[in-house]
């Protein structure tokens, strides 16, 4: 069978009581992490209002689909948008070292929206949610995604796509040749570009939650008879070849069904481009351990990939001079400087962006090309810190940071994160009763349940929008 042939039959047959039980655990871990995420972008985020007022006007604001942290219904797609948008708002959402992409934002956007067309059960979305990573995942795997990357592409928005119409398949139920014709679809909306870092554009988190509502009306099509483009993936004008110089299509199948892309999936601990999050390890442990000052720091060096650099390290001068949040998040020197000036780096951290002391240690810190982190990539995203303070040196090398597949975060500390996010939001009883539900999805019986206790405690938080 074809490499979209194979993953088709793979997504319409998954079925949630035959995966393995820490598949399906670490499952309901990343719908946890993502819907904090949601809730927090939803009141938080400087985009929102954009995009709600948008999806207002577009008459996409009268339905009864949910979207998490707001108490206004929407229509599927406006609610698989928006939900995929916040979700990718905050950039504190889980990631995919291999696949430099973020899987859950369009994925699990598009499985509850379609859950709440079809009245699913938690179970069924749950599977769902898993197929849609695997698809994911395994697509960027095969481009792959470095050289995607190099074409100037966005993977968690053209990746994510196919993930998002597998899931929304699976959840109505439709056979592999149904998942089929949903790819085939979907492939003529696969889009998104990495010219946001020009300028901080919020272009990188409206095109995921393109992806996901592209999903599910990719999905939504075929299940009331639409003909999708066959061999969506590897085919001669497919996806694949389009878009990447030398994909391997064969690896997007390569141990399907056992190795389990979701597995090799990290949870964010910090709300910044995954590539600067071993150099924040790194800077909060030698500040802790050796009560570093910022006043006493002549110079600090942060080793990067390839890839890191990229996205963090250069231009140097943009990187060194961050402007806004987006800039923030993709600035290696002010993600270490606001760890090594305030001893934390939460979203909150970017109330120092004009901060005097975080300013003054900017320039101080560099970003380079290092080989040896470069070795460890694409199986870990790690980074080497150097600090130069007190006329002494202090170095350290994190292969494997905190919140990665070899190093994830416990469910208490997951917890933790969800309720840093939303008890502001729901206030403490709700959050808490909103996390027990999402970890108990596979025992709801109708997914539409779990939107409807995301609402703020007071609808007066919206106003202003």
């Amino acid at each position: 069978m074809g490499v979209t042939t194979t993953l088709s039959a793979f997504t319409a047959g998954i079925r949630l009581h035959a995966l393995p039980p820490e598949l399906v655990d670490r499952a309901r871990f990343l719908v946890l992490d993502l819907i904090g995420n949601i809730v927090r972008a939803r009141h938080d985020a400087e985009s929102t209002h954009a995009f709600v007022s948008a999806v207002r006007a577009m008459g996409m604001a009268a339905g009864n689909a949910g979207v998490f942290g707001d108490c206004c219904r929407y229509t599927p797609a406006g609610a698989a948008y928006l939900n995929g948008a916040l979700a990718h708002s905050l950039d504190f959402d889980d990631t995919h070292a291999a696949g430099s992409l973020h899987p859950g934002a369009p994925v699990i956007p598009a499985a509850i929206a379609a859950g709440e067309i079809a009245g699913a059960s938690g179970a069924d979305v749950l599977a769902a949610i898993i197929a849609g990573y695997e698809v994911t995942c395994r697509i960027a795997l095969a481009l792959p995604a470095g050289e995607h990357y190099d074409r100037g592409y966005h993977p968690t928005a053209t990746c994510g796509a196919f993930g998002a119409a597998a899931a929304a398949a699976r959840v109505f139920g439709l056979d592999a040749d149904g998942v089929a014709g949903a790819l085939g679809t979907v492939l003529s909306q696969a889009a998104g570009s990495l010219q946001f870092l020009a300028n901080g554009a919020w272009t990188k988190r409206h095109q995921v939650g393109w992806a996901a509502m592209n999903g599910l009306m990719a999905a939504s099509l075929v299940r009331e008879g639409f003909k999708g483009a066959s061999e969506a993936l590897e085919g001669k004008h497919g996806f694949m070849r389009a878009y990447a110089p030398n994909p391997t299509p064969e690896r997007a199948v390569q141990d399907l069904g056992s190795v389990w892309e979701l597995m090799n999936t990290a949870v964010k601990p910090y709300p910044s481009c995954r590539y600067g999050h071993a150099g924040i390890d790194a800077a909060l442990a030698l500040r802790a351990a050796n009560d570093i000052k910022p006043s006493e720091i002549t110079a600090v060096r942060l080793g990067l990939p390839k890839s890191g650099m990229l996205l963090i390290g250069a231009p140097a001068e943009k990187k060194a001079n961050p402007q806004n949040v987006v800039d923030g998040q993709f600035s290696g020197p002010f993600v270490i400087s606001a760890a090594l000036v305030s001893g934390a780096m939460e979203w909150d951290s970017y109330t120092l962006l004009g901060d005097p002391t975080v300013r003054a240690l900017l320039p101080k810190v560099t970003c380079a090309f290092d080989p040896e982190i470069e070795a460890e990539f694409p199986t870990n995203m790690s980074g080497k810190l150097t600090i130069e303070a007190r006329g002494r040196r202090f170095e350290q090398k994190v292969v494997v940071p905190k919140g990665e597949p070899g190093n994830f975060l416990s469910e208490d500390e997951l917890r933790a994160k969800f309720a840093g996010l939303t008890n502001a939001v729901l206030g403490v009883e709700k959050a808490e009763a909103l996390a027990n539900a999402v970890l108990a999805i596979d025992h709801t019986p109708n997914i539409a349940s779990l939107p409807r206790l995301a609402a703020p405690l007071m609808a007066a938080r919206l106003a202003g929008e």
